[in-house]
């Protein structure tokens, strides 16, 4: 059972790796899968566009499901045209969507890469007819093969023959070449960021993790009293309709505090904030909103914040 629980918290604790881990799986089982059963080369004049739409268009659907799925998107745009004062800035709301599109961009990038190594895609792809693409790109195939070579190009993933097999395999190895390109370029952009964004980050390492132990024990609390909160309420209002007698005072958050604690965290060097509902309890007795102030700083290593925030979950 100990082991059990270790396991567990490490499982919790490093989530967000393991998320990205089992979606990229998820996205390279789906693209073996969608190549063997569903993908077919027509080789015909509609090889270019078959196989360049069944390449791509998975990926925009997985870029997109990105955006659907992650809860920090609709933190983003809920009420964001709503007339309510003091949101946060237009700067502040891209780079969180920058966040975004680079979390959602996993899987796409994944199914392009596993697509590229697979190279039944590219095969058909390059020996397609491509009217906006340079001549050379077919051309180069047929160096030395007759006049009838670029005739035939777009029958050549279809066919047996020595001469389609030896095109076959210089695409097959050309696209797996840009596959690893694609996957190397992705994993050190993604390294050097990581290491960019920690090194500015505005607080030390071990504040960091301290900082992680105080969310997760707020969000906790928070769903914990929200229950609890939300029952006496109901129990309050179902008791004074069934009983026809004027309801008890019941103090409750109105939607100006509701608002204020939904809002996008943001590090600001001027007090010692750990979240938005820390932010705002230390600041309910001055009037002006905690929604956007002088000196907030989005951080991508505070990131973690608005992940782990109260009720994320039920969203």
């Amino acid at each position: 059972m100990q082991n059990f629980q270790t396991v567990l918290g490490q499982c919790v604790k490093h989530k967000t790796a393991l998320g990205y881990g089992a979606l990229s799986l998820l996205a390279a089982g789906g693209e073996q899968l969608f190549s063997q059963v569903v993908f077919q080369c027509p080789c015909n004049a509609w090889s270019f566009s078959y196989s360049l739409v069944s390449m791509l268009v998975p990926a925009l659907v997985l870029l997109l499901l990105g955006f659907l799925l992650n809860s920090r998107t609709w933190r983003l745009l809920t009420g964001c045209c709503a007339p309510f004062p003091g949101r946060s800035s237009r700067r502040c709301r891209l780079r969180v969507l920058g966040l975004l599109a680079a979390g959602a961009s996993v899987a796409p990038f994944t199914w392009i890469a596993v697509a590229l190594l697979n190279a039944a895609y590219y095969e058909c792809l390059v020996t397609g007819e491509q009217p906006l693409a340079p001549p050379w790109l077919r051309t180069r195939l047929c160096l030395d093969r007759g006049e009838a070579c670029m005739g035939d190009l777009h029958r050549m993933p279809c066919e047996s023959g020595e001469e389609a097999q030896q095109v076959i395999r210089y695409l097959r190895a050309e696209s797996q070449v840009l596959g690893w390109i694609l996957i190397a370029s992705v994993m050190s952009f993604a390294l050097v960021c990581t290491c960019i964004n920690h090194c500015r980050s505005p607080v030390s390492y071990l504040q960091i993790k301290f900082w992680k132990i105080y969310m997760e024990k707020e969000k906790e609390m928070f769903e914990a009293k929200a229950k609890e909160h939300a029952a006496k309420l109901a129990e309050r209002n179902v008791h004074s309709f069934f009983e026809c007698a004027k309801p008890e005072p019941f103090q409750t958050p109105g939607n100006r505090e509701w608002h204020q604690i939904s809002s996008l965290y943001a590090y600001n060097t001027k007090g010692q904030f750990y979240s938005t509902i820390h932010k705002y309890v230390d600041s309910r007795d001055q009037t002006a909103s905690i929604r956007s102030a002088e000196g907030d700083v989005l951080s991508p290593v505070l990131v973690f914040v608005d992940d782990l925030e109260m009720g994320e979950a039920a969203i």
